[in-house]
């Protein structure tokens, strides 16, 4: 392999990862306050494509407008289906989480799929690169696409803007508290159960504006988050359940990896994450950037 096929490599797996890095966040923050691991994230994903590719086709908007109001809408969705569904299983086993989550993502996957059929008359549809993003940048020591350059580049700020926002400011010290000590936060006049949804809200929005950002790469389709989830959670498992950090650097990290490794040994694709992710329980079952649970 010469250096040039490496550093686009390189380059395909910091934009892979992007999408790892947005889907594995959501799952953090959720999982973090809510201590539930919402399976229909990819589901959600992929609603946030939709939703961008259907504001198009029914109103006219573009990339720009849907870049905002694509994830607003999937963060909204996700407060309700919190408050009307998840919130009534609170207290018992996760296996109850995990179902009603499996059962959304193939209730909404289906529900998506007749729709582009029945309205659009399509199964799978392209959605168009804003003009301004279209084209390539020439980085001197690579030629690359100027809208995947956009996606490493817009991801890289909404992370660091998490992290900060929940690690730095009172919003974040609330969200902690809430998590680690309810009881307590609700003392002093704090309704927990409106952070609850909120942070949902926010985790799902993370998604949805990941699929936004994944519809002129990978186009529309009802099936585009079933296998991206999969890895995203394997991720997150690397990562540390419920680590801010460890979703970020793990799921940029993981991207190059497999990208490179599929260059160098194609073979070894699709297991090379998996793999990582046995050693890493093995070495350190909390995760890379994880604390043991007695520890939160």
């Amino acid at each position: 392999m010469n250096t040039q096929l490496l550093l686009i490599q390189v380059f395909n797996g910091l934009v892979n990862g992007a999408f790892y890095a947005l889907l594995s966040l959501g799952l953090a923050v959720i999982f973090g306050m809510l201590r539930i691991v919402n399976f229909m994230h990819g589901a959600l994903y992929m609603l946030g494509a939709f939703a961008a590719f259907a504001l198009g086709q029914a109103f006219g908007l573009g990339f720009w407008p849907s870049l905002i109001l694509a994830p607003l809408i999937v963060g909204a969705l996700g407060m309700l289906l919190e408050r009307t569904l998840l919130s009534r299983l609170y207290g018992l086993e996760p296996s109850y989480n995990l179902l009603l989550t499996f059962g959304l993502t193939l209730l909404t996957q289906d529900l998506v799929k007749q729709v582009m059929l029945s309205q659009f008359a399509v199964s799978s549809a392209p959605y168009t690169t804003p003009d301004i993003l279209t084209g390539v940048v020439n980085l001197g020591f690579v030629v690359f696409p100027k809208y995947r350059l956009f996606v490493i580049a817009l991801t890289l700020v909404i992370c660091l803007i998490t992290w900060f926002v929940i690690e730095k400011t009172r919003v974040g010290a609330i969200i902690r508290a809430s998590t680690e000590n309810p009881g307590v936060t609700r003392a002093f006049g704090i309704d927990v159960s409106k952070w609850v949804t909120g942070v949902f809200g926010v985790g799902v929005g993370l998604a949805g504006l990941a699929g936004v950002l994944a519809a002129p790469i990978y186009s529309v389709e009802p099936y585009m988050g079933a296998e991206l989830i999969i890895t995203t959670f394997a991720v997150v498992v690397i990562g540390g359940m419920g680590s801010i950090l460890g979703s970020i650097v793990t799921g940029f990290a993981v991207g190059v990896l497999a990208a490179v490794g599929a260059a160098i040994y194609p073979p070894i694709a699709n297991t090379l994450v998996f793999i990582l992710m046995a050693i890493v329980l093995l070495v350190r079952p909390s995760g890379l950037f994880g604390l043991p649970e007695g520890a939160r």
